[in-house]
């Protein structure tokens, strides 16, 4: 089956040649230019279900540019704002936020996902790692610069396992402290130094949920803009089900027959409350209930 994740799919060049030509550049910050339509960082929804987009004269003087890339011949862009902080930002369960994404076209969330990162990113690094000097943006918005001692510092992906363990035609599910009532997902972790994927899928299940498993396949990944991480889905094969909840990490967690799952996808009601289309949980309980 086609396995098309939520954030996935943008159709605009990044354009990376113009990252490293001031010149060229700035002849895109024309009238043709598009700017991201934003409140705060809850993205504007058009009619048509796609981003909203104004021109540039609809920035402050003194926001900073981020190119998102090209597309329809023309500039989209991202303003970073004066006076933005970190604490502004949504968090991801914002209820104007979760609405929003799901009422984006398929391929639009791609965008979205880059702008909020890059303005995430950018409001946590102000400062130089190295020296502690306020740095400045440079290439496109796709860097930042120190003054003092030239370091160079670009934005970080996060790689996160997300996996389910299956056993006897059952998948193992999680729910997180705080989740909406009902809702189950796949269990996540981040990958740790000097950790291959299978070694995290591995340790995360068995340190969550006191399982063993084995044959770690990959399904999918998706970049998860909360604040910037690349998810990695995959299924593995659990030796037995017996389960030994860490209270720390979960709430609890469930082994759901793979009928019910097709059933709960479908809109039914359930043993739990699915994660949202746009979530590549969503995805990897779509592809594991196919069989």
């Amino acid at each position: 089956m086609t396995v098309v994740p939520g954030f996935t799919g943008g159709t605009l060049d990044r354009a990376d040649h113009l990252r490293h030509d001031p010149t060229a550049l700035a002849a895109t910050i024309d009238w043709r230019a598009r700017l991201l339509r934003l409140d705060g960082l809850i993205p504007a929804i058009a009619d048509d279900a796609r981003l909203g987009w104004t021109t540039l004269t609809d920035a402050p003087d003194e926001a900073e540019l981020i190119l998102l890339g090209i597309g329809d011949g023309r500039a989209h862009f991202a303003a970073l704002l004066p006076g933005l902080r970190h604490d502004d930002l949504p968090a991801m369960r914002n209820p104007a936020l979760m609405g929003a994404l799901a009422s984006l076209a398929p391929g639009e969330a791609a965008t979205y996902a880059a702008a909020r990162s890059l303005i995430d990113w950018h409001l946590r690094h102000g400062f130089c790692a190295r020296c502690g000097t306020a740095t400045t943006l440079f290439r496109a918005g796709w860097g930042r610069s120190c003054p003092q001692c030239g370091a160079e510092h670009f934005p970080r992906v996060d790689p996160v396992v997300i996996m389910i363990a299956e056993h006897d035609g059952r998948a193992l599910l999680g729910r997180g402290k705080g989740w909406p009532p009902g809702r189950y997902s796949a269990l996540a972790g981040f990958l740790e130094p000097g950790e291959s994927v299978e070694e995290a899928v591995a340790r995360e299940i068995h340190e969550e949920a006191g399982v063993r498993i084995r044959d770690v396949r990959y399904i999918a990944s998706q970049p998860w803009p909360f604040p910037s991480q690349l998810m990695m889905a995959c299924v593995a094969t659990a030796d037995d089900d017996t389960l030994t909840i860490d209270a720390n990490e979960l709430e609890d967690a469930i082994w759901v027959p793979r009928d019910e799952v097709r059933r709960i996808l479908a809109g039914e009601d359930g043993a739990f409350i699915a994660p949202p289309p746009y979530a590549i949980a969503h995805t990897l309980l779509t592809v594991w209930a196919a069989g």
